[in-house]
């Protein structure tokens, strides 16, 4: 396992660690190469800009396995450069750069991956598949978190292994300018290749938004995202969807259908379950995350988050939401957009807390033509202790 480490001259650099007992299946326990690190800075690198491996990828062009590595140029440039190796503790930095997008600033947790359709691919597989037929017509995904901004930002191109360039599809959609990932509290995420189910799953750090105060009092602070789906958006062929993983829904308990329903303007509509702190719910109406009656309290971060989501031709609106307490996930139009809230309620919290419909329209009816309300059980990991 690579990671990125520092120096007592807090210079950036690239470690390596064994899991120490290769037969445990969480692989809990690690030890660093006694000769850490394997790789420093390249010149022209700022001795603090250089973070972040991805996974490797085996190119067979020359027997070496690949990675990449984000930073920065001294023009506030976010980049990308690829390093190989054949053992993991002799690294060659391959000449030129992946890719630049000046004025992004620091791309840290940089992805790189293949994207389909119906399933995941991997990566390994797309460069050999690509290497045979003499380039391929597979989309890569590059994605970076911009240190500026605390954004996941990616975007839909053209990966060509020989000539170590990453080219994107709109330039004026480019890495750090277009898309986003999540667009609420959503950032570092990683991708990882699952070969048993052939899928690309996603996940991402879901910081706090409340006071370090609040944070030190509970104990804790943050936690990742539920694990999502990533395929690419067919119909558009432009962008991403994202989706919960499937074995999401096995925690489900009470289900509640509530199709049909019509809200009048200006009117509440409750909606009777026997809880509400932990949901996963879908409805075809408006689409909003408004944190900014979340909570009482004052130490907290409450914004709206969100963006235009596209609707085609045939297509209803649709959302679904999934609640955990103090996060809110929500997918709108099959996942073609996501945002992620924290809230920290004062009083509608376990027993108190509920859902609600509600239309703020001077004169228009909404009209909810299906709903569906799942409460949600925690996960234990059941099924792994059980097999043990």
């Amino acid at each position: 396992m690579l990671y990125t480490g520092s120096t007592n001259a807090s210079v950036q650099v690239q470690c390596m660690a064994f899991p120490t007992d290769p037969s445990d299946p969480l692989l809990i326990n690690w030890t660093k190469y006694e000769n850490n690190p394997v790789m420093y800075p390249p010149p022209g690198v700022g001795e603090k800009d250089f973070r972040d491996p991805t996974t490797a990828w085996f190119d067979g062009s020359d027997d070496t396995w690949r990675l990449v590595i984000g930073s920065k140029d001294d023009r506030h440039a976010g980049m990308v450069m690829t390093y190989k190796t054949k053992d993991f503790i002799d690294y060659e930095l391959v000449p030129g750069l992946l890719h630049r997008v000046p004025g992004t600033g620091m791309w840290e947790c940089i992805d790189l991956y293949p994207v389909g359709g119906k399933r995941g691919i991997d990566m390994t597989e797309a460069v050999a598949t690509a290497s045979k037929n003499g380039g391929g017509d597979v989309l890569h995904v590059m994605k970076e978190s911009s240190d500026d901004d605390r954004h996941d930002y990616y975007a839909l191109g053209r990966y060509d292994a020989a000539k170590n360039t990453w080219t994107p599809l709109d330039t004026d959609a480019d890495v750090g300018i277009g898309l986003r990932y999540d667009w609420g509290k959503f950032y570092a995420s990683k991708t990882f290749y699952d070969p048993s189910k052939k899928r690309r799953v996603l996940w991402g750090w879901v910081g706090e938004t409340d006071s370090e105060r609040a944070d030190v009092a509970k104990g804790w602070a943050s936690l990742q995202s539920i694990p999502r789906t990533v395929v690419l958006d067919t119909k558009k062929g432009s962008n991403l969807l994202q989706w919960p993983v499937e074995e999401v829904e096995t925690l489900r308990t009470n289900s509640t259908n509530l199709g049909g329903v019509t809200v009048d303007h200006g009117s509440v509509f409750p909606l009777s379950l026997h809880r509400a702190t932990q949901l996963d719910g879908g409805l075809r109406t408006h689409f909003c995350h408004d944190e900014t009656r979340s909570s009482h309290a004052n130490d907290i971060v409450k914004r709206v988050v969100g963006n235009i989501v596209p609707v085609l031709d045939g297509e209803e609106f649709s959302v679904r939401l999934l609640v955990d307490h103090s996060i809110v996930e929500s997918f709108a139009m099959g996942g073609r957009l996501t945002a992620t809230s924290r809230v920290y309620p004062t009083e509608a919290i376990y027993a108190n807390a509920g859902v609600y419909l509600f239309n703020n329209a001077t004169s228009a009816r909404v009209n909810v033509t299906r709903l569906v309300v799942h409460e949600m059980d925690s996960s234990y990991n059941q099924a792994y202790m059980a097999s043990l």
